[in-house]
């Protein structure tokens, strides 16, 4: 019987809103491994380590009970006392964590010896409040000035941080502790005095200060770390959203950890209401307000709770862009990359204030916009929107098409602005069939898809909300563009569609995975769509756990790069979604085969952002990307299209319709959708595999709908798009 392999981050993460914090596994910090304690994008605590009579505790055991909870084991090294020696274990040493606005922590020192010891427990602290970019780059610079100040009680240390206008502070207070702390050489030490049996406890609230405002821990030991506003949240998240019950324990644990991990990412400063509410994009790196990473999450979650798309359309709308700014990259009705508000984007070091170098989230939001009506049945949230999808429509066609010939483009005019504006935003992630560098501009494949379904998309909206010249308009465009884009980009030499046009509008005849979002716009005609499916399943492509970012035949070619031949789960979500909606539901269910085995290795059943492209065989396990974002929100949104995928669920509230096509693969013969919501309506649907056929039926717990059998079929030819 072969070993089960569990792959996870070699670190104890936990977050809550804007604060964070990374260590290693046996809770120390340690700064140049990336480690602390952040909160907007400052890192308050840059060092932690734990000493029982100067010598280090050994590990036993820990992990994350929840997203906002660390416990670690440890108990001590052998180490000297006057009164003898101390043996190794003697003290079992439990470390608590419960993160919030500020950070709770605990900490117990247990006697399992037979006889009284004595000795000093120090807690080493240190701050360099570094900028959250610093930190990621490994970049750091010396600023302003960090002071340290004893409080008058004793029981609490200040430690504070000043350039020019920017101030951050740190305020440890020592509570409950069963000895007073004393302060010296930058630690905090008890003298503790332990018999046999007894056990010695204190707590730490850690508050993080932003120009002297800040909110402390509101997690402790005396209520069980419960949090009775932020608990009520998360509990009305998970029992609002679609539940999942199965007979496959891998789908049903992958499911509800990546329900838990979406909740888990609220950015509550953002929020509006309950449920209008926008997710980070991951931590550690990216806990901020992302334009193109709330989109795609918002997509994703319909089928778990389709009002999560509210608070995407709504936050986004807010930063819309209204003027030129060469160095942010913005322009009138753009939809914003990035947000920041450390140190660096408060003096304006950093464009991210906010940056708005991404060349698909405006059409995504339009994408976003249409799928959320078409499950909410809210046609007040078109007319809401209208004028924001305007000025979006207006930004692609003076904005996003940079020469006047009909394509999407992107050239960054910030000196700090990115290569690449697509989702593979490394600098090094769009290359020729050589290995070289693709410059800009660059009109990459899925740009031209993307528009394309916004137009198409767009066309009903104006016709719901009494505009059918604009709809008329949009669909003969969209029939222009998906004509003329044939052409362009259909590269015969590789029977695939090339990944972008260059400077000079040649085709750069590249295999990589953006032809998959080709699919799932619908802009692929059906003959050529299928030869792109079977090339992703030939070997330089897929690897057993999902299909490669790019082939392994290309010279720049690295299953373990951020973007050039790595696997990324909500990558193959989407190609998965595109491959069903052309018909190729077995393929669609192999890569959800795939990337649920995937999950069913990682710890928790947590799917990271992205992990390495080596090939699978006997023996092998996925190996985690160094650095990746866990959680992260697309990551665990990929397991939310996979289900859409197999099920063929598409929604038509403005007509009280919710359509099924289930296509159940034998690894998968039951699964079963409670609640799920389509407009003010809530179903659950069971799906079966009997003698090889899939069947289902729904029972309406509430509200209208019907729920009909229709098959998903190619989207509209030229024709009919005109």
């Amino acid at each position: 019987m072969p070993v089960e392999v569990s792959v996870g981050p070699q670190a104890l993460i936990i977050n809550h809103g804007a604060t964070f914090v990374v260590s290693d596994l046996q809770g120390e910090i340690e700064g140049d491994r990336g480690h602390g304690m952040f909160s907007n994008d400052t890192r308050f605590v840059s060092s932690y380590r734990l000493y029982t009579n100067g010598q280090r505790c050994v590990l036993l055991t820990s992990g994350t009970p929840s997203g906002y909870l660390a416990r670690v084991y440890m108990m001590n090294q052998s180490f000297a006392t006057e009164e003898g020696q101390v043996e190794q274990g003697t003290l079992g040493i439990v470390l608590t964590r419960a993160v919030t606005d500020g950070l709770h922590e605990d900490l117990d020192v247990t006697n399992h010896g037979m006889r009284a010891v004595r000795f000093n427990l120090e807690i080493a602290i240190r701050s360099d409040f570094a900028d959250l970019f610093e930190v990621k780059t490994q970049r750091l610079v010396r600023r302003g000035r960090i002071v340290t100040e004893l409080r008058e009680d004793g029981t609490a240390v200040s430690t504070s941080y000043t350039n020019r206008d920017f101030r951050r502070e740190l305020c440890c207070r020592f509570v409950k502790s069963d000895s007073p702390p004393v302060y010296a050489n930058g630690r905090a030490t008890f003298d503790v005095q332990l018999e046999p049996g007894a056990t010695w406890h204190t707590c730490t609230d850690y508050q993080f200060l932003h120009d002297g405002a800040g909110g402390r821990s509101t997690r402790s030991c005396a209520d069980g770390f419960a949090h009775g506003a932020y608990d009520d949240m998360q509990r009305r998240w998970l029992e609002q959203a679609t539940q999942l019950t199965s007979e496959n324990e891998e789908i049903y644990r992958f499911y509800r950890q990546s329900v838990e991990d979406m909740g888990a990412l609220r950015l509550y400063e953002h929020d509006a209401a309950g449920d209008v509410w926008v997710p980070a994009a991951g931590v550690p790196w990216f806990v901020a307000l992302f334009g193109r990473d709330s989109l795609i999450a918002s997509l994703q979650s319909m089928l778990v709770s389709p009002s999560f798309a509210r608070g995407a359309l709504r936050t986004l709308a807010r930063y819309q862009a209204t003027a030129m700014d060469d160095w942010r990259d913005a322009e009138p009705g753009k939809i914003l990359h990035e947000l920041r508000v450390g140190e660096l984007a408060h003096f304006r070091r950093v464009p991210h204030t906010p940056y708005y170098g991404t060349a698909d989230a405006t059409p995504l939001y339009l994408i976003a916009l249409h799928e959320a009506w078409r499950w909410l049945g809210d046609t007040s949230l078109l007319r809401q929107y209208r004028e924001v999808a305007l000025r979006c429509l207006e930004w692609i066609d003076r904005y996003g098409d940079l020469d006047g010939d009909g394509f999407q483009e992107y050239r960054t005019r910030s000196p700090q602005g990115y290569e690449n504006m697509g989702w593979k935003d490394a600098g090094d992630a769009i290359v020729y069939p050589d290995g070289r560098p693709v410059p800009q501009p660059k009109a990459l494949c899925e740009l031209q898809g993307y528009v394309f379904d916004a137009w198409v998309r767009m066309a009903e909206v104006f016709e719901a909300i009494g505009e059918p010249d604009r709809a008329v308009v949009l669909r003969r465009r969209a029939a222009e563009l998906q004509r003329r884009f044939e052409t362009a980009f259909w590269c015969e030499d590789i029977g695939f569609y090339a990944l972008c046009l260059d400077p000079d509008k040649q085709r750069v005849a590249v295999v990589t995975s953006n032809a998959g979002h080709l699919l799932w716009s619908g802009i692929a005609s059906p003959e050529r769509a299928a030869r792109v499916v079977r090339r992703f399943f030939e070997p330089d492509m897929w690897t057993g756990l999902g299909i490669r970012t790019l082939s392994a035949r290309n010279p720049a070619y690295n299953p373990f790069s951020y973007q050039r031949g790595s696997v990324w789960p909500h990558d193959n979500g989407i190609i998965a979604l595109g491959f069903r909606r052309y018909g190729f539901a077995a393929e669609a269910a192999r890569i959800a085969r795939d990337v649920s085995e995937a999950a069913g290795r990682f710890a928790s059943h947590r799917l990271p952002e992205l992990y390495a492209g080596i090939e699978q065989g006997p023996g092998d396990f996925p190996v985690q990307y160094l650095g990746a974002n866990v959680p992260q929100a697309w990551a665990a949104g990929s397991i939310f299209h996979l289900l859409q995928a197999m099920l063929g669920i598409q929604a038509d509230a403005p007509r009280q319709c919710l359509y099924v096509d289930p296509q159940l693969p034998r690894w998968l013969p039951e699964v079963t959708l409670h609640g799920v919501a389509i407009g003010a309506a809530r179903v659950d649907l069971r799906f079966r595999l009997v003698h090889g056929e899939s069947r289902w039926d729904a029972t309406v717990r509430s509200g209208r709908v019907d729920v009909q059998a229709q098959s998903w079929s190619p989207p509209a030819s030229l024709e009919t798009a005109s």
